[in-house]
Parts: structure tokens; C-alpha cells; sequence
């Protein structure tokens, strides 16, 4: 099976919904499921960055599970809209035990410190225009708000992580000043 199909050459794309329809591909929907896309990918390459650290916090952290649920929230938007009442429990549980282990924020941080927490930083920087770009769906399409709230609390949860991870590699925070 061929990967092309040439039926987007001019500009639009097939949308698979309760009914199949065609879509510009510049339509605010394709641009949620391309940032929800852009941020799964970088939390692919966070993953493969965190496996190195052999550490007991992060090995209870599944970022596989985020990468799913992104999945379902991309889906949940044209069709089928099963997302779990529970969803933000999971990433609320995660961040409370890292911030335990994390001593207190006394100045805005920027981006940085190891490999790593920069790719937690980047994950954070798309998962807050991702969440832009719902907002701005949810003015035109009915949006299920569980997701707007998982996609805000996934951001908190890759801000705790690169301090975290930060921590763990014997990295300072990059403080503002």
C-alpha cells in the first residue's frame, strides 16, 4: 500500500468523523490535530530522553499514557468523544510526587539545564499552543472541556518534569536575571 494518495494536492484533506468529509487544510480543526500531532511527537523524543535516567520517580511516570491520550483528545474532536471523567487525576498524581522531591520556586526559571528539561520545556512551550488553538476550536465546534483541562494541566506536569529532571542530573534551573 502506497503511503500517497494525491488527494490532498490542493489543499485539502479527508477528515474520517461519523461522516467522512473534506476539510482545507488550514481549518482550525487541522490545525488542533497537527499541534496535538507536533506535541505527541516531542513527547516521543522526551521519552526516549528519559528512559536514560534510571530513576524510580520517572519509571512510575508513563509518558507513553500521554502520548495515547493525546491520541484520544485528537480523535474525541471529529468523532468519538470518550475521554475519561478521571483524565487530569493521573497527571495531578505525577506532578504532586515530583514537586515533593523539588525544592521551592523562588524565581521564574527559563527554558534549559540539562538535554532533557529542555525537551520538558519544549513540550511545554507546544502543549500551551496547543491548548490556544483548542480555545480557539471551542469557539466554533462544541469541545469536550475535560479536554482543554488535561491540555492545560499537561502543561504544569512538563514544567515540574524539566525542574525535575533538572534536579536529578545535578542541573541548576536557569533562573530569570
Amino acid at each position: 500500500m502506497k503511503i500517497y494518495t494525491k488527494t490532498g494536492d490542493e489543499g485539502t484533506t479527508q477528515v474520517y468523523s461519523k461522516e467522512v468529509f473534506r476539510l482545507p487544510k488550514n481549518d482550525a480543526l487541522l490545525e488542533n490535530y497537527g499541534n496535538l500531532d507536533e506535541l505527541n511527537a516531542n513527547v516521543g523524543m522526551l521519552q526516549s530522553q528519559v528512559i536514560e535516567h534510571r530513576d524510580t520517580l520517572l519509571q512510575n511516570i508513563d509518558l507513553y499514557w500521554i502520548q495515547n491520550t493525546l491520541f484520544t483528545i485528537g480523535f474525541a474532536l471529529s468523532d468519538d468523544d470518550k475521554i475519561a471523567a478521571n483524565i487530569t487525576d493521573t497527571l495531578e498524581s505525577w506532578i504532586d510526587l515530583m514537586t515533593d522531591k523539588l525544592p521551592s520556586q523562588t524565581s521564574f526559571i527559563l527554558p534549559g539545564g540539562c538535554v532533557a528539561a529542555s525537551q520538558a520545556h519544549i513540550c511545554r512551550t507546544v502543549t500551551r499552543r496547543t491548548e490556544r488553538s483548542l480555545v480557539a476550536l471551542s469557539n466554533q465546534r462544541d469541545i469536550n472541556p475535560l479536554a482543554l483541562q488535561f491540555i492545560n494541566r499537561l502543561s504544569d506536569f512538563f514544567f515540574v518534569m524539566a525542574r525535575y529532571l533538572n534536579q536529578i542530573s545535578h542541573c541548576d534551573d536557569i533562573k530569570v536575571g
